[in-house]
């Protein structure tokens, strides 16, 4: 593992709002852990026949907050009476079981509560979401295979 990959999983960590990451190879070691104002990382490398030796830690820039852009009011107050549901992982979403199966929920569909709504893949597992909420499916807030992240809007529901 490069430099430049340890960079990029650095910047990745801090998108995805995770407060510690680790991460072990046979030759590497590497913890992230995140902060309010840096990100702190710890890099390992494991010779095969030498003792471990640990490296000095890495300070990362801060992370820049993206500039929020003004809402629509009226938006707002009509999304207001719908129920959000949100990702309980990071991940990648996918509305349909696999490529040659129908997408599980449409907008339009009444949904129960248990119903899965879409699948979420991690780490090569594929983890069905299901809704904890009765209703009708108003908007799907994520394109498919996408990336998403842990409290990411995904659907809303109207529970009327």
């Amino acid at each position: 593992m490069d430099l430049k990959d340890i960079q990029n999983l650095i910047k990745f960590v801090a998108k995805s709002g995770a407060s510690e990451v680790k991460l072990e190879t046979d030759d590497v070691k590497i913890t992230i852990k995140t902060g309010h104002d840096t990100e702190t990382t710890y890099v390992q490398q494991v010779p095969v026949s030498a003792p471990m030796q640990q490296m000095a830690p890495v300070q990362a820039a801060p992370a820049q907050e993206a500039p929020v852009a003004p809402t629509d009011t009226a938006s707002a107050d009509q999304d207001s009476k719908y129920i959000t549901v949100k990702s309980p992982i990071i991940g990648t979403f996918y509305r349909k079981p696999s490529p040659d199966k129908p997408v599980f929920v449409e907008v339009g569909n009444t949904i129960n509560e248990g119903d899965v709504l879409c699948v979420i893949e991690a780490m090569k597992l594929f983890n069905e979401i299901e809704s904890e909420v009765s209703g009708k499916i108003i908007k799907v807030l994520v394109d498919d295979s996408s990336p998403v992240e842990f409290d990411q809007p995904l659907f809303l529901v109207d529970p009327s």
